[in-house]
C-alpha cells in the first residue's frame, strides 16, 4: 500500500496475534535480562510486581498460580535479599512480601538490559510513542481488571 492508500482496520484476531507477538518477544527479553542476573523469569516477575508491599496471595494471583507455589519463590528471593516478609499492619497473620532496595535495583538494570525492547521503542519517534502510550493507557484498566 502507498502513504495515500487508506488502511483498513485490522480484525481483532489481527490485533491479538499483535499482541502476542509483542508481548511474547518483550517477555523472552525480560526474561533472557534476568537470568543474566541470575533469576528465573518467573522470580522476576514477582519482583517486577513489588511496587509497594502485597500479600502472597495477591502475588499469587497475579502469577496465576497456587498460593503454595508463591512460597519457594519468595523463599529463594529472600534468601538472596531481593525481598523480605513482613505482617501486614490490618491482620499479622497475612505476610506481605515486600521488595528490599537490592531486589528493586536489580529489577531496575533488568529492564534497562531489555536491549530489544529498547531497539524496538527506539524506533518510534516522540508523537509515536505518545500515541502508543496513550492506546495501552486506555487498554490496561480493563485487561486488568480482574487482576
Amino acid at each position: 500500500m502507498s502513504a495515500t492508500t487508506p488502511h483498513a482496520a485490522p480484525t481483532k484476531l489481527e490485533l491479538l496475534e499483535l499482541l502476542a507477538a509483542i508481548g511474547t518477544a518483550q517477555w523472552r527479553d525480560f526474561a533472557s535480562a534476568a537470568a543474566r542476573h541470575g533469576l528465573t523469569s518467573t522470580q522476576a516477575k514477582v519482583l517486577a510486581q513489588l511496587n509497594g508491599p502485597l500479600p502472597m496471595r495477591g502475588l499469587a494471583a497475579l502469577l496465576v498460580c497456587d498460593a503454595s507455589n508463591v512460597t519457594g519463590i519468595v523463599d529463594r528471593l529472600e534468601a538472596r535479599e531481593l525481598v523480605r516478609r513482613e505482617p501486614a499492619p490490618a491482620d499479622r497473620r497475612v505476610k506481605n512480601v515486600v521488595a528490599t532496595e537490592a531486589g528493586r535495583e536489580v529489577m531496575r538494570r533488568v529492564r534497562e538490559e531489555m536491549q530489544a525492547t529498547h531497539g524496538a521503542l527506539d524506533t518510534l519517534d516522540d508523537a509515536e510513542s505518545a500515541t502508543l502510550y496513550a492506546l495501552l493507557e486506555r487498554l490496561r484498566p480493563t485487561l486488568e481488571k480482574d487482576i
